[in-house]
């Protein structure tokens, strides 16, 4: 008999967007320049797309690129899983939650 454990708390500290008109953020790299395709993000981390690995507990440097900025920032890789396997290579999914609040995002998604 499978025992359900009840609704699963949501554990996210600032609302995410995945829509780019929200968000804004056209380019994300992980230094040293690995491309990135932002999945979904919010204030305080992201959840990004990358054929790279990323190292869960390491801390990564993001570049992020809008139409008006560039910001780099600092975060930890919270996990990473592989999301495909095709013949051309793997896709990776990592969550990262940034250092420092990113503010501008914050209140861009108001």
């Amino acid at each position: 008999m499978e025992q359900s454990l009840g609704p699963v708390a949501d554990r996210r500290r600032a609302r995410r967007s995945g829509v780019i008109l929200e968000h804004g953020v056209l380019l994300a790299r992980v230094r040293p320049g690995h491309q990135a395709a932002v999945i979904d993000i919010s204030a305080s981390g992201t959840l990004i797309e990358t054929a790279r690995r990323l190292l869960p507990g390491s801390i990564i440097e993001l570049h992020l690129e809008t139409m008006h900025e560039r910001v780099a920032i600092r975060g930890r890789v919270l996990r990473c899983s592989v999301m495909t396997v095709l013949a051309s290579g793997i896709c990776y999914h990592g969550a990262v939650r940034f250092e420092h609040s990113l503010h501008w995002l914050a209140e861009a998604m108001r």
